[in-house]
């Protein structure tokens, strides 16, 4: 059996509704049949007040063995480096985060804000917010460059906004059933098994982003990332191959992905006319391109296309 214990931060309980949807497995599942004993959960534990400060105290003292720390939200450390404006069981959540990230087997960080920052992170951050091992691009976070869990790993990212619940419960099992051994993580942290591909993998536009067929907001036909955003093409994360409530996702609904598996989310740090819009020098040309693409190349192609469509059928249909 493995004990797991889920903490929260700067957050809005996104991935915990998330993760209490999960399908493949549930969460009833991961602990009837895959053996995960949740020790505490702020939306689900029974224990309030002083039982979860004993259960905490427990823990670090090594009276309870802590397999998976989960964390979701991001670490605030305001005012001054002192993190007093999150309060969690008498100290600084943040305290708590190190001393039990020193203790556990594995650590997992669930969201944009605990893996990034996330939102609560954007400039000029007055809750001086960090990820778990990363800020934004950058390494290091609460716990630092170097940190390594017990069980010998950094901290596993599953980012999102949040993170779809099959990512998290499926990697749950892996560490719970001795095999996370087997999944690879990239640079960022992120398992490969869901963050390989790219969000247009699977997506039903992508003859139209070929052909370069402009689309727009609950529209059929016509891709997304030429006039409102769309950043299925830079983000990595299997939205169109595992579906959100195994129906859909948000390209599939002609809604622009938005890029929030990738450690620059938000993108432009909100300033003002880049949120659901492509961002572009002289008003034409996209400041960012596919990735794997030069921009000059890009432009070229999509040049050519515009003013020669190779394929009449995809620009009918996208009428």
């Amino acid at each position: 059996m493995a004990n797991l214990l889920w903490l929260q931060g700067g957050a809005c309980s996104g991935n915990t509704m998330s993760f209490l949807d999960a399908e493949e497995p549930t969460v009833v599942e991961l602990v009837t049949d895959f053996g995960i004993n949740i020790l505490w959960h702020p939306s689900i534990g029974l224990e309030i007040g002083e039982q979860v400060s004993e259960l905490l105290r427990d823990i670090l003292d090594g009276k309870i063995q802590l397999d998976i720390f989960v964390f979701e939200g991001s670490i605030i450390q305001g005012p001054n480096g002192t993190g007093t404006m999150n309060y969690f069981a008498d100290r600084p959540m943040m305290e708590w985060v190190k001393e039990l990230s020193a203790v556990t087997q594995f650590t997992v960080a669930i969201g944009d804000c605990a893996t990034w920052g996330g939102i609560p992170a954007v400039p000029p951050n007055p809750s001086e917010s960090t990820g778990m091992q990363f800020l934004k691009k950058t390494k290091g976070g609460i716990l630092g460059a170097d940190y390594v869990s017990k069980g010998g790993l950094p901290v596993i990212n599953i980012p999102g906004c949040p993170a779809h619940p099959d990512w998290v419960t499926q990697i749950l099992v892996a560490i719970s059933t001795g095999r996370i051994g087997d999944v690879l993580i990239d640079d960022y942290h992120r398992p490969k098994t869901f963050f390989t591909d790219f969000v247009q993998t699977g997506c039903p536009n992508v003859r139209n982003f070929e052909q370069k067929v402009d689309g727009g907001f609950g529209r059929r036909g016509g891709c997304l990332f030429y006039e409102v955003g769309c950043r299925g093409p830079m983000t990595h994360a299997s939205c169109n191959n595992i579906l959100w409530n195994r129906q859909s996702s948000k390209t599939r609904a002609n809604h622009p992905c938005l890029g929030c598996t990738e450690p620059g989310f938000p993108h432009n740090d909100l300033k003002k006319g880049s949120v659901l819009k492509t961002m572009k020098y002289m008003g034409v040309f996209p400041k960012e391109v596919p990735t794997g693409s030069s921009k000059i190349g890009y432009y070229l192609k999509a040049g050519i296309e515009k003013i020669t469509p190779t394929n009449k059928a995809v620009t009918e249909t996208s009428k």
